[in-house]
């Protein structure tokens, strides 16, 4: 892979944000518009030369770490030099985090025994031996800091609590552990952990070491600043009296960069850089509060670039930031891949939060380039805040900017829903990742839902300028089970005009179909929001759009993208699912009168039954187009062993229902047939029966507004009169309805839904793209 190599880049991504408040401060103006207020400021000369003393003196293995040069990026960029700081090994842990957490540390012991900040490690632990205190360190932690926090405790003879997220991988659990760290594992996010951390520390023997701050809680996280600095004055000597142009600098809460900013940008320093952030795309909490003034950001998939996640900054660090970072940029998981996979090429082995300031410069278009003032002189140096480690090779969404190629990414990944079929899915984790992935480097803000754990759904949202409609796309991730496909069902093939695979057809192409056209009306500026929910579990139980709609989400109209051939769906029958326990009574097969065959009573509910399904097509159909109500039976299950009378059958039975039923007119339809075949049948007939899921019907008007918005940008775009029909089918379309959102049910062309080969009609995604394109257009204007 070339220096210069990334995934091609997407019209659509997410910008750089330029800080026009850093762009004002000069070098004479620094320490007035950089600093953040006096209590909580940067630490004057004397406080870092202590530190540098106590990290070159005090801290067991301390040793400056290496600036690679890196000539070839260079060239490649057009710059004159680009210089990495390699962290791959400082104090014997693979992250520069121990700078910052040691000092934290010490000052925070060495305060608490009132001891002054000079002393040594043994004096220190004399003290602690001689208290008796059953001193603990608590702190939250993505990795690397929680490692360096639990480091100093095993240096000073100290227990340590360490809180991680959910998601924490095992072995980075392992490597926190292996620092006899006692490691508690977080109800959510990294933002709780902190929380939870901090809450635990709240007793007499408890001290918090934490790289944020907020509320009061200002003291540690302002040492742990001043102790990251050592690594700066390396740079500093590094370069050899050369200046550097332009710093990039990773940033989670922003401590670290926070000191990075004070370094830079207050009188007396060495040189006066531009200052380039860089940050996930899902964790943009630096960018989306310099861009938009979010203080937070919603939580969307977990990254790759683990100790960079993070919803919030710190609020020491935000003043400083505000005022001190020239420019903003967020890179994708894929990005940061990239990038380590080149620096491994260069032989310098560093993880992904490590190569994201490698792929922040990456992707720095010519424009991007001029603004901060770089040439074929300039020297860059890349902050890597981390050695190489094991993580999970991401997607890559740069690439997939049209709906053909993004219905292939969404096939390669599988998502069979777990609770189907005789070898149950993984479920939608894996896609849910890559839609808000997808998303965010698109600048579309991705909301993570997950009441029921492993069942994600996501909600991306296109906001508008205000005062315009809001449009709900809807589409479901789950697919069928990918037992009984013929050849690889992961495999989006494209043939003679058409795309193969498991769900291509059921439903992400048309599901893509509805990300582009989001990102198409965000290019298009329109005043009402575009929303796309992304959901789990349609091919079982609904529960995706279910949980969409209980989170409160809401809009003025709604398009289901399941496949339709181009056909202006709007209606479809509803059903409901009902058991029936026929009881009998158990005995030897040898005692007829004993016993009581509760199979042979079933059959005179199975033969009522059918006739009961005869009427119900002899009825008159509400709609035409979806004709009348139906029913079968599904499933009998009876018996023990064939030498026994059984004491029980169940019999599974589907009532599809149409406009105007509901669970309580099946129920009561089932019950009088059920107490007709007691009356006729001989010894009579005792049953227990019970509705167990239902979902309502869909019906729209032909004269519907919403129905004629379709309909007549189907004909413009495909040049022919679209037919309206209803559906055979159940969708989330009815749940939709029932919430109060209009909805009609539209979307491509395609054959094989749950077969042994699906595919859909290339032609027919791209088409699908630009009628949803043209309905955003028109309705959210």
């Amino acid at each position: 892979m070339s220096p210069t190599s990334s995934s091609s880049s997407s019209p659509h991504r997410r910008p750089l944000h330029f800080n026009a408040a850093a762009a004002a401060i000069t070098a004479s103006s620094a320490v007035t518009a950089a600093a953040a207020p006096p209590s909580r400021g940067p630490p004057s000369s004397s406080s870092s030369d202590l530190v540098r003393r106590f990290h070159q003196r005090i801290l067991p293995g301390y040793a400056p770490t290496a600036l690679v040069g890196l000539p070839s990026v260079a060239a490649a960029i057009g710059v004159g030099a680009v210089h990495l700081k390699h962290e791959a090994d400082r104090c014997g842990l693979p992250a520069f985090k121990i700078l910052g957490a040691s000092w934290g540390v010490h000052r925070a012991v060495t305060a608490r025994l009132g001891l002054p900040p000079d002393a040594s490690v043994d004096v220190v632990k004399q003290a602690l031996s001689a208290a008796s205190s059953g001193l603990t360190l608590y702190a939250a932690t993505d990795g690397n800091h929680g490692r360096a926090v639990a480091r100093m405790a095993l240096l000073l003879g100290i227990t340590a609590e360490i809180h991680v997220p959910c998601c924490m991988r095992e072995d980075t659990r392992d490597l926190i552990r292996s620092e006899g760290a006692r490691v508690v594992l977080s109800k959510g996010d990294y933002d709780t952990a902190v929380q939870e951390a901090f809450a635990a520390s709240q007793h007499s023997n408890g001290l918090c070491i934490q790289d944020c701050s907020f509320g009061d809680y200002t003291k540690v996280p302002q040492w742990i600043v001043e102790g990251y600095e050592t690594m700066l004055h390396e740079v500093d000597e590094q370069l050899d009296g050369k200046s550097p142009d332009l710093i990039i600098v990773p940033v989670g809460v922003g401590s670290f960069a926070q000191s990075v900013v004070t370094h830079y940008k207050t009188p007396g320093s060495p040189s006066f850089p531009r200052i380039l952030s860089v940050e996930p795309d899902t964790a943009a909490c630096l960018w989306k509060r310099l861009a938009r003034g979010e203080e937070r950001c919603v939580r969307s998939a977990p990254t790759v670039m683990a100790g960079l996640d993070c919803l919030t900054v710190s609020e020491q660090a935000w003043p400083v930031l505000q005022r001190g970072i020239d420019a903003s940029a967020t890179v994708s998981d894929f990005e940061a891949h990239q990038a380590c996979e080149t620096l491994q090429e260069l032989g310098v082995g560093v993880g992904p939060c490590g190569a994201a300031a490698l792929a922040a410069l990456r992707r720095l278009t010519p424009e991007d380039k001029a603004s901060l003032g770089l040439d074929d002189n300039s020297v860059v140096v890349l902050l890597s805040t981390e050695g190489p480690r094991s993580y999970d090779v991401p997607h890559d969404v740069s690439a997939a900017n049209d709906p053909v190629a993004l219905t292939q990414a969404l096939v390669r990944i599988d998502s069979a829903n777990p609770a189907l079929g005789s070898e149950p899915g993984p479920g939608e984790t894996e896609i849910a990742k890559f839609i808000c992935s997808w998303f965010e480097h698109r600048d579309i803000d991705a909301h993570w839902l997950e009441p029921a754990p492993g069942r994600p759904s996501v909600v991306g949202v296109v906001r508008g300028r205000g005062g315009g409609k809001r449009l709900l796309l809807n589409g479901h991730t789950d697919t069928v089970t990918l037992v009984g496909y013929d050849d690889d069902a992961l495999d989006p093939r494209i043939e003679d005009g058409k795309l193969y695979g498991r769900g291509s057809a059921d439903m992400k192409s048309g599901l893509a179909a509805q990300m582009v056209a989001a990102a198409n009306a965000k290019r298009l500026g329109l005043a009402g929001d575009v929303i796309v929910t992304a959901v789990a579990d349609e091919e079982f139980e609904s529960l995706g759009t279910v949980n969409v709609l209980e989170a409160g989400w809401r809009a003025d109209a709604a398009v289901v993208c399941e496949c339709t051939d181009m056909a202006v769906t709007r209606a479809h029958k509803g059903f409901a699912w009902a058991e029936i326990d026929v009881h009998g009574a158990a005995a030897h097969g040898s005692r007829p009168d004993l016993g009581r065959d509760a199979i042979a009573k079933a059959g005179y509910v199975l033969v009522a039954l059918d006739r009961y399904a005869e009427e119900l097509g002899r009825r008159p159909a509400a709609d035409p187009v979806v004709g009348p109500p139906s029913a079968h039976a599904s499933l009998i299950r009876g018996g023990e062993e064939v030498s026994s009378y059984p004491a029980k059958c169940t019999i599974t039975l589907e009532r599809r229902t149409v406009a105007g039923e509901g669970p309580d007119a099946v129920e009561r339809e089932l019950r009088e047939m059920l107490e007709q075949v007691a009356a006729e049948t001989p010894g009579g007939l005792r049953y227990d029966l019970r509705i167990t899921f239902h979902r309502p019907p869909f019906h729209m008007d032909e004269d519907a507004p919403l129905t004629q918005l379709v309909r007549k940008h189907t004909e413009n775009v495909t040049r022919g009169e679209p037919q309206v029909v209803g559906a055979p089918y159940w969708t989330d379309s009815a749940l939709l309805l029932d919430a109060g959102i209009p909805t009609i049910l539209f979307g491509p062309r395609g054959e094989g839904f749950h077969a042994k080969e699906e595919f859909v009609y290339v032609d027919s995604i791209i088409q699908t793209t630009h009628i949803l394109t043209q309905i955003a257009q028109e309705f959210c204007a």
